[in-house]
C-alpha cells in the first residue's frame, strides 16, 4: 500500500532522514522505534506530505503522491494523521471535530457525515459526549475523539505519532487499547512508538530508525528480542535499564 523509496529530508544543514526506504503492506502494522530525534515523527510527516521531501518518493498504492503534480489535498484523502498533541479545535463540540474534514472538504451532508461521527464515537467509546467540548474531556478522551477524526473519512493507512506522549501515565492504557483494536480489525497503521511492549504485542513489523537512517527492521521477536545490529542492541539496553521493555 506505502512505498517509500530514498526519502532525504533536510532541515537547513541538517540532515534528518538519510535515504529512507520502507514498504507497509494492507492490513500491516509497522511499528517505528528509536531515540528521540531519530527521525520517527519526520517520517511520518514526510508521508502525510505536510513536509516538503528534499529528494526520494512516496508512493501510495502505486501513484507517486510526493510528485509536485500531484494535489497532496486529494493524495492526503487516502491517509489520516494522528499527533502526539490531540489539535481538536477548542470552540467546537466533539461531534463537530469529526465532521468537520467529512463536511467542508470531502462535501459530505451533514446528516451523513454525523451518523458517521456518532458509530465513530460508540466505536471509541465516547457515544456519550458528542456534544461535549474538548475542555471537558479528559487527554485519554480527546486522544480517542483525535482518533475518530481521522478515522471518519475512511483512510486506507492511518499514521500514528507517538499518540500516547502526552498523556498521563492512567490515561496510555485506554489509547493503546483502542489502537489494538484498530489493529485486530485488519487497519493498516504505520505508528512511532515509545511503548515498546505494545509494539512487540500489536506490531507486525518493527522498524528501528537511528539518526535519521534505517537501521533494522523485522518481526518484533526477532528486533526486540535477539537484534541484529550493534546500535539496535545498543538502544535497547537502555530500555531495559530504565525499565521500559
Amino acid at each position: 500500500m506505502l512505498s517509500v523509496r530514498g526519502l532525504v529530508k533536510r532541515y537547513g544543514d541538517r540532515t534528518v532522514l538519510d535515504g529512507i526506504g520502507l514498504d507497509v503492506h494492507e492490513h500491516e502494522v509497522v511499528a517505528l522505534i528509536g531515540s528521540s530525534g531519530s527521525g520517527k515523527s519526520t517520517l511520518l510527516r514526510c508521508v502525510n506530505l505536510l513536509e516538503e521531501l528534499d529528494d526520494g518518493q512516496v508512493l501510495l498504492d502505486g501513484v507517486d503522491v510526493s510528485d509536485p503534480r500531484v494535489d497532496a489535498d486529494v493524495a492526503r484523502r487516502g491517509m489520516g494523521i494522528v499527533f502526539q498533541s490531540f489539535n481538536l479545535f477548542p470552540h467546537m463540540s466533539v461531534l463537530d471535530n469529526i465532521t468537520l474534514a467529512p463536511r467542508v472538504v470531502h462535501g459530505v451532508p451533514r446528516a451523513d457525515a454525523e451518523l458517521r461521527g456518532r458509530e465513530l464515537l460508540a466505536r471509541v467509546g465516547l457515544a456519550d459526549r458528542a456534544g461535549s467540548y474538548p475542555e471537558q474531556l479528559s487527554g485519554g478522551q480527546q486522544q480517542r475523539v483525535a482518533i475518530a477524526r481521522a478515522l471518519a473519512y475512511a483512510p486506507r493507512l492511518l499514521l500514528l505519532d507517538e499518540v500516547t506522549s502526552a498523556l498521563d501515565p492512567e490515561l496510555v492504557g485506554e489509547v493503546l487499547q483502542l489502537v489494538r483494536e484498530l489493529a485486530a480489525q485488519g487497519r493498516t497503521i504505520l505508528m512511532a512508538t515509545h511503548e515498546m511492549g505494545f509494539a512487540r504485542q500489536v506490531a507486525d513489523r518493527v522498524v528501528f530508525l537511528d539518526d535519521g537512517r534505517l537501521v533494522e527492521s523485522g518481526p518484533p521477536e526477532q528486533v526486540l528480542g535477539e537484534p541484529e545490529q550493534p546500535r539496535t542492541r545498543q538502544f535497547l539496553k537502555r530500555i531495559i535499564d530504565a525499565g521500559r521493555l
